[in-house]
């Protein structure tokens, strides 16, 4: 009767032991499985996304020089009109993050800066100067420099931020969404992404 019942003990531990062990296996296959599912879509993110726009600036410039103080001036002016391209770039493949699989978490420590790039396209119309005063380098750099700081000030103003944080968002989306369906957290900055809404403040702390 001992023989029986130590053999009914052996073969009910051996049962739980292969049922734990096959649990386990397939706890381990799922979550490498699932490890590596969202490799592939971080690294199908890992691109350039570039936002473009197109603005015209138009500018007058115009310097005076006095010779015998104020009663005789040498004059220069310039009508100056600039077609720029203008870009807001992420590179995605400079992201930085880690998967822990022990706590099934995507933790993003770093996206890169939106790197702003302006081309533009100077055309220089009614150019006048005396002789006394000529057109130098150092004018035609100031007129780059007020042109550039105003497109800046127009791209701030215009709608390529927002479409450049959408672009963002629709990308990061990606990694969210397949983190969420799998039962995993994704975090930035060791704060829990945890909704779409999440992902709409990331962006706007990424472009302010």
């Amino acid at each position: 009767m001992k023989k029986v019942l130590v053999g009914a003990i052996i073969a009910l531990a051996s049962v739980l032991i292969y049922k734990s062990y096959t649990d386990y296996r397939e706890k381990s296959t799922a979550l490498k499985e699932s490890s590596l599912l969202i490799q592939q879509e971080l690294k199908n993110v890992s691109k350039l996304i570039v936002t473009e726009g197109h603005f015209v600036e138009v500018y007058n410039y115009a310097d005076s020089k006095e010779l015998f103080g104020s009663l005789v001036t040498a004059d220069k002016k310039a009508l100056v009109v600039v077609n720029a391209e203008a870009t807001i770039s992420y590179d995605l493949s400079k992201v930085e993050y880690e998967l822990d699989e022990a706590e099934k978490t995507i933790k993003i420590s770093s996206i890169p800066e939106p790197e702003v790039k302006i081309n533009p396209d100077f055309e220089y119309y009614d150019v006048t100067a005396d002789y006394f005063n000529p057109f130098k380098a150092e004018d035609y750099n100031a007129i780059k420099e007020t042109v550039n700081a105003s497109l800046l000030q127009k791209i701030e103003a215009s709608s390529l931020k927002s479409n450049a944080e959408n672009r963002l968002i629709s990308e990061l989306s990606r990694i969210y969404v397949l983190s969420d369906s799998m039962g995993w957290t994704l975090e930035y900055n060791q704060k829990t992404i945890d909704s779409y809404d999440g992902l709409l403040r990331l962006g706007k702390t990424k472009l302010d």
